[in-house]
């Protein structure tokens, strides 16, 4: 379900620019709103709705997965530090989701620039990048061995 911003709600802040993973998110140089440039390449992460202070960017449902229509509302609450999400179907019915918003403050993850570049053992590990210092994981992550593995079809 890609993304679409109403403009009438949006400010032109740029939350959703800078959080876009695929880089869709555009402001508008003369109306100075938000909009999504290619709606058919949207990672659907929905990272956007999320981020905007507005609550100006809802999803569009697909018609296989809604072919009776249906509106989502996407509503970031500060305060309670949490994202509602509410499917109104056309029959009446409604279905509402609440999710935690990011419990880290906004920037205060580091970017990769900032990180030591990894060395050539780092680089042979199964773990990703920093993954053992970022979630706080004491002695590193547990790991098959390969005696572990099983071989086969079970």
């Amino acid at each position: 379900m890609p993304t679409f911003v109403y403009m009438t709600r949006c400010d032109g802040c740029g939350h959703c620019v800078d959080i876009c993973p695929s880089d869709i998110m555009h402001i508008d140089e003369t109306y100075r709103r938000a909009y999504n440039i290619e709606p058919n390449m949207c990672w659907e992460c929905y990272s956007c709705v999320k981020a905007c202070p507005q609550n100006a960017i809802d999803a569009r449902g697909y018609a296989d997965f809604a072919p009776l229509g249906h509106s989502v509302r996407v509503l970031r609450e500060e305060a309670k530090a949490t994202i509602s999400w509410k499917i109104r179907f056309r029959d009446g019915r409604e279905k509402n989701f609440v999710s935690p918003i990011r419990t880290t403050e906004w920037g205060s993850i580091p970017s990769p620039a900032e990180l030591e570049i990894p060395d050539a053992e780092a680089l042979q590990s199964q773990e990703l990048a920093h993954e053992p210092d970022a979630l706080n994981v004491p002695g590193g992550l547990p790991a098959l061995t390969p005696d572990q593995l099983v071989q086969g079809v079970a």
